[in-house]
């Protein structure tokens, strides 16, 4: 058994290619223990490749490093022991009920006592109360929570969950949440994949991945700080007939709508002012400036991978 360390995830160089693509490129990843991370970046950017290699179902072609101290290309049995993954589409039996579901995998990890560690996880995740209904006639929310039960019943030391709150609704997934920080708070390590701002803004660190390159990480407060980025926004009746008329302007680097508001953002902020000033009059509207958010942030990010508009 490896020695306790700091970190749940120490690797370099992390790559994967499928025949002359690359999915992953290169990626140095490292993540303490005991701390929720969010990984983010847009569809077909390597997420779940990259944990998929890192929880040892995937071997890398290139790449070294640690999961949970376990070499991820020697050790994969260890850490797929010891790590419980949630992937992105329900993959437990829809035609047996919650505790039905829980009893098989409890089996299947010949977990001992397993009446009571299923009674424990039910009362835990709060699913005592439909334990006997089918998963097959469960919301969206509550097949989420069957899921998460299930990869947290052999007790593994950290969480990889992809996408796990694609396609539920907004009091699901905020349930979702509470649920992954009271694990957080027992000292489970978690890593999270999302597509959701707000998600992301609930971790204590974030990932960014877009298109096989880890494009930054770290708190959000120092990623948006370190972007360079400065953000003007405008409000009012006629802000909509504004975005074309600024986009691709010198200085607005990135022109987006979002709610009612029009975000102009770009790294030159002289050259953002005069646009603004030259071409962001328009009648009822009413500019300010405000520090860029994360969308903001990974709007430009995607333009600095390739992938922004």
């Amino acid at each position: 058994m490896p020695q306790a360390q700091d970190t749940a995830i120490d690797v370099r160089g992390l790559t994967k290619r499928f025949g002359d693509r690359v999915a992953v490129d290169h990626v140095d990843i490292t993540m303490p223990r005991g701390q929720v991370w969010g990984f983010l970046g847009p569809n077909g950017s390597g997420k779940t490749t990259t944990i998929r290699m890192l929880c040892g179902l995937l071997r890398a072609d290139e790449g070294s490093g640690t999961c949970l101290g376990y070499d991820i290309i020697r050790q994969s049995r260890q850490i797929k022991r010891d790590v419980g993954y949630m992937t992105q589409k329900f993959s437990y039996w829809e035609d047996l009920t919650i505790r039905e579901n829980l009893e098989f995998v409890a089996n299947l990890y010949g977990i001992p006592k397993r009446k009571t560690v299923v009674d424990r996880t039910l009362e835990d995740l709060g699913l005592t109360s439909r334990q006997k209904q089918l998963a097959g006639t469960l919301s969206g929310g509550w097949k989420q929570r069957l899921a998460l039960a299930a990869c947290t019943l052999h007790s593994p030391k950290m969480l990889m969950l992809d996408e796990p709150t694609a396609g539920v609704d907004p009091q699901a997934r905020r349930d979702f949440w509470d649920q992954i920080h009271r694990l957080s708070s027992q000292g489970l390590t978690v890593l999270v994949s999302t597509h959701y701002m707000d998600e992301a803004e609930r971790c204590d660190q974030i990932v960014y991945i877009a298109y096989g390159k880890l494009m930054t990480q770290g708190r959000v407060d120092d990623i948006i700080t370190q972007s360079g980025l400065y953000t003007f926004i405008a409000e009012g009746a006629g802000v909509r007939d504004l975005m074309e008329r600024l986009r691709g302007k010198p200085g607005a680097e990135h022109v987006a709508y979002f709610g009612n508001a029009l975000h102009v953002s770009g790294s030159d902020l002289s050259a953002l002012q005069s646009l603004i000033a030259a071409e962001g009059r328009a009648p009822g509207v009413a500019w300010r400036q405000e520090r860029p958010n994360l969308e903001d942030v990974f709007i430009h990010l995607m333009g600095k991978s390739g992938g922004g508009q």
